[in-house]
């Protein structure tokens, strides 16, 4: 199992141009490890788009559902430190949810990835994740040029918080699959074959949007956990 917890945050968004520099400074220095001091946040990572829109890709690994309505990420999202509350007013297109983990293959996260943006048809909710947790995600590891794959479904509704007042309302999340590997190609190619949109549409999904990524950023929380330890005493 490739992703580290039970359950995912996934966010897809905009950034005002002017302020892509400034944003990505921030969300490496100072938004992601503060996310993964939050007891929980397993690992985070950023995402830019290299085909597809929009131009990011945010995914927090959790241990379960419940660590995105904790208190202590809640407090978070309604204390923005005065660099957040900044930046948030750049945010454009912000679609986010608290995804379980229905599927995930593989070993590591490659630093390419496809993303798949759907929802079951109606009535094929359970004959689509049959399919693709069954059939597709265990095959995808073993193609050369690929390491991961994962069904992320929307399983909670985000609370209306003091951050996403600030940035305006965020558009919800239905399914994800997220297909990670090394080779561009290798992952372009995915979108093509197994999960072209028509092999989707065929076994039930509806509303396909997607986009290939490259990881530009990631944290763990043993970075963290590692970063704020006291030293040792120093060896004469």
């Amino acid at each position: 199992m490739a992703l580290l917890g039970k359950a995912a945050m996934v966010l897809s968004f905009d950034v005002s141009p002017d302020a892509i520099t400034e944003h990505d400074h921030w969300h490496t220095h100072e938004h992601v490890p503060e996310r993964l001091s939050i007891p929980e946040f397993l690992r985070g990572s950023r995402w830019v788009a290299l085909s597809g829109n929009p131009r990011y890709f945010v995914l927090y690994e959790v241990e379960e559902l419940s660590t995105l309505t904790s208190p202590a990420y809640r407090e978070r999202l309604d204390n923005p430190t005065p660099w957040t509350a900044k930046m948030m007013t750049h945010y454009r297109r912000m679609t986010r949810g608290f995804c379980k983990v229905t599927g995930s293959c593989g070993l590591g996260i490659g630093h390419v990835g496809l993303l798949i943006r759907l929802k079951p048809a109606p009535g094929k909710d359970a004959a689509l994740r049959k399919w693709l947790v069954e059939e597709q995600l265990p095959e995808l590891p073993l193609k050369p040029g690929l390491a991961s794959g994962h069904l992320l479904e929307a399983a909670l509704t985000p609370q209306i918080t003091t951050e996403q007042r600030i940035r305006g309302k965020d558009a919800p999340v239905d399914w994800v699959l997220f297909v990670t590997g090394y080779s561009p190609e290798s992952v372009a190619l995915v979108s093509e074959s197994g999960l072209s949109d028509q092999e989707l549409i065929r076994h039930g999904a509806a509303g396909l949007a997607s986009g290939v990524y490259r990881m530009e950023y990631s944290l763990t929380d043993r970075e963290i956990a590692m970063q704020n330890a006291p030293s040792g005493p120093r060896i004469k």
